[in-house]
């Protein structure tokens, strides 16, 4: 399932269910899926700083190869 959420979005969403769990706030029925999403958010974000990073090397090739 590829989810449709920027980057900002999924972060804040990682942060809220990290603080969840250091609260103890989430039950032992819930950690699971938690986790699970949790894994979820950070492969996003992991996706999007790899494209982001790839992206700005292109640019900063371009513009040195124009010199």
């Amino acid at each position: 399932m590829q989810d449709k959420i920027g980057y900002s979005e999924a972060f804040d969403e990682l942060q809220k269910i990290v603080a969840e769990i250091e609260l103890g706030e989430i039950s032992v029925d819930e950690l699971s899926a938690k986790v699970k999403r949790a894994s979820e958010l950070i492969r996003i974000c992991k996706a999007k700083l790899t494209s982001t990073e790839e992206e700005v090397d292109k640019i900063l090739k371009e513009l040195l190869d124009g010199e």
